[in-house]
């Protein structure tokens, strides 16, 4: 086994929820990630839509359970030393499958070694090994530290806007309350709190600073969106304002997840979404699973949705064509990633 080390950190990650085009829900979770060599782990797993044991919205004894585990100060979970290290987003079932390793010590050195897709119990390295990824070595203090500094902060500090999971409320204006009231319920649905309000006046500064995004609805004149963002500067909170494209739901859940995506571009898999009525633009920073699905409004104010595009995308910038079918008139692009979700106006 190779001696050279390798750096081991810990970085804020999301698996973004959404309103898919067949209707069906996909649950926004908050989650630790481990960064390796300066790069999230996640990102070398191209398709695979997972989040790692160290999820915020997990009771904090469990938490606390799961990073001890990581530390090796309890017994391993599974058979022959191996660990949980990336798992179902949707539940904790082993049967979902899961990205499980061997994490031992040697001396003072933490290692991570064998990596494999897992369904049951026991590992089959040779069928579902990932054998380009890993030994890596840590060094036991950088590695104890970045993990015990999860305990001394706690699952999520509601006063840091960077921590994993904090402030996952968003904050409704708009005139249009029966269309306000479908997106909070779908935000709801995909574990988002949201309210719905006219405005910020009068809010204390407490309530405030538990949302992580404000959105507007597009008929909100610029009088009234001022004053919001002023009520949250006069506070002393930094929170993103999201201008809605257009009354639909799915939409709007999909910018409501980007705003609250406060991580910088390289912890990201997806940076940059541009779109013509030909073919859009994506940029993503390892090699990944990539969905576009096309809104468009037509002359009858009728919301038509078609997905446009599936498949793996490797680093780089790409172009991508679409049926100009699915983009005319009034248009709108939604590129999703296992862990980030951009939105872009289709332009003429």
């Amino acid at each position: 086994m190779s001696a050279e080390y390798a750096t081991f950190g810990l970085a804020p990650a999301m698996r973004p929820g959404g309103v898919l085009a067949n209707g069906d829900f996909q649950v926004h979770r908050d989650f630790v990630d481990f960064v390796v060599d300066g790069c999230p782990l996640l990102f070398r797993l191209s398709d695979l839509d997972a989040v790692s044991p160290l999820a915020s919205d997990v009771p904090p004894a469990i938490f606390t359970a799961q990073v001890r585990s990581l530390l090796l100060e309890t017994e391993a979970p599974l058979p022959a030393g191996r660990y949980i290290v990336y798992g179902c987003p949707d539940c904790a079932d082993l049967a979902c499958g899961a990205v499980t390793a061997v994490i031992e010590r040697d001396g003072e050195d933490f290692i991570w070694r064998d990596f494999a897709w897992q369904t049951d119990e026991h590992a089959d390295l040779e069928l579902n090994g990932y054998h380009g990824i890993g030994p890596f070595r840590f060094r036991g203090d950088e590695y104890r530290t970045a993990l015990a500094s999860l305990l001394d902060a706690g699952s999520g500090d509601e006063s840091d806007g960077d921590t994993p999971g904090t402030r996952r409320r968003v904050l409704l204006i708009g005139a249009r309350v029966a269309l306000l009231a479908k997106l909070a319920a779908a935000l709801r649905t995909i574990g988002i709190g949201a309210d719905i309000a006219q405005d910020a006046d009068g809010v204390p500064e407490g309530e405030l600073r538990s949302y992580g995004a404000v959105v507007f609805g597009r008929a909100v004149p610029d009088e009234q969106r001022a004053a919001v963002r002023r009520a949250f500067t006069a506070a002393g909170i930094d929170v993103p304002c999201v201008d809605g494209l257009a009354p639909i739901v799915p939409l709007l859940v999909a910018q409501t997840e980007h705003a609250l995506d406060r991580r910088p571009s390289e912890q990201r898999r997806l940076t940059d979404l541009t779109a013509t009525g030909e073919a859009a633009e994506i940029e993503v920073t390892s090699s990944c699973r990539v969905t576009l699905t096309a809104y468009r409004i037509d002359r009858l104010s009728r919301t038509h949705t078609e997905d446009v595009f599936d498949g793996i995308l490797e680093p780089g910038r790409h172009r991508v064509l679409v049926d100009a079918k699915a983009v005319k008139g009034e248009a709108y692009l939604v590129a999703r990633t296992a862990g980030t979700v951009l939105v872009a106006v289709v332009r003429r």
